[in-house]
């Protein structure tokens, strides 16, 4: 197929080279020209993914225009704050016929509106219905042909099996789902808990309170994802508690490494201002405690997330607001 991929981060760049691998026409899309002109060049991500070679089939552009032309499949990795203006920027160009798959491997949420990423996609590019891959990928692992496995979730069952089949290898195994709310909810919630389970790295604490944190965690994401009607199910599943554990425990996560920094007494700001790549957490954590305040959705992490990012809360005194709640029952049944 013609594929275009649209954000050249260290995950669009993995991408590429997955289904370039596989024997795919590979479009990757740089928006910013001086970085797009340095991997010409080079053939290398050296900004996002160093050390990877990336074949000369593969078209590195700036140009939006240019990489979606003629593409049978868009595939979207965009931060999530640029998804509703590259979206709307490639309806304007055509780029969405009748056969034309759309993909989002973008997690997060919109702040405004708490619209999933294929939601926005399906409300620029009208007649199309997209499809969400994600689950538990460290890119660097997924590029360097590490056994990864992950989840194509659509309303449209036929887009989700293409996009199966598109993407799998022997090391690459894909599921389908037929519940894309509740996988995007899933990659984007985790991030708040990956910043929680930071800090409590960062702060010396072990393996019984993360643990903990994590257990928790997940009860809070189906809490929220249910209200807004995704299947609980779902949560359980690869892009829920599977991605929450790779995100909590691994090295390479951004959203966890906020946390470890926090913790040491860092401001937001500095931390922010020293990452190359975006910490999707930090903007879900607002998006989504606002929401769960204006709805009654009871999300007692996020709401210590919240006061460490945005209220200056010590980070330590975040813990008895988790541990001195309340007495309650773990299972809450109807």
């Amino acid at each position: 197929m013609n594929i275009a991929v649209l954000g050249a981060g260290n995950w669009g760049t993995t991408a590429a080279l997955l289904l370039d691998g596989k024997g795919h026409r590979i479009s990757l899309w740089e928006y910013n020209e001086r970085l797009a002109a340095a991997m010409m060049e080079s053939r290398e991500n050296v900004t996002y993914l160093k050390g990877y070679r990336i074949p000369e089939g593969i078209t590195i552009t700036s140009s939006l225009e240019e990489a979606v032309e003629d593409a049978e499949m868009v595939v979207f990795v965009v931060p999530s704050p640029a998804m509703r203006e590259t979206a709307r920027r490639c309806a304007k160009l055509g780029a969405a016929g009748g056969g034309t798959i759309l993909v989002s491997l973008t997690k997060g949420l919109e702040y405004e509106t708490l619209r999933t990423m294929t939601g926005i996609i399906e409300e620029e590019i009208h007649s199309h219905t997209a499809v969400v891959l994600s689950g538990p990928c460290i890119a660097s692992e997924v590029a360097q042909g590490m056994p990864t496995t992950i989840v194509s979730a659509s309303r449209d069952s036929g887009a989700a099996r293409i996009v199966q089949d598109v993407f799998m290898t022997p090391v690459f195994r894909v599921y389908t789902s037929d519940d894309p709310l509740g996988v995007q909810l899933g990659g984007a919630l985790k991030n708040i808990i990956a910043i929680a389970a930071g800090i409590c790295d960062g702060l010396g604490f072990g393996t019984n309170a993360k643990s903990a944190l994590m257990t928790r965690g997940i009860v809070e994401m189906i809490r929220f994802g249910t209200v807004l009607g995704a299947m609980p199910e779902t949560f359980n599943g690869l892009s829920g508690i599977g991605d929450l554990i790779t995100t909590c425990i691994s090295p390479h996560s951004r959203n966890r490494r906020v946390g470890e920094e926090l913790a040491s007494g860092r401001a937001l700001v500095d931390i922010l201002a020293d990452m190359v790549m975006v910490a999707e957490g930090v903007p879900t954590t607002r998006a989504v405690r606002e929401y769960s305040r204006a709805h009654g959705v009871d999300m007692p992490i996020t709401e210590q997330v919240y006061g460490v990012l945005f209220e200056g809360k010590d980070p330590r005194k975040a813990v008895p607001g988790l541990m001195m709640r309340d007495r309650k029952a773990e299972y809450e049944r109807a």
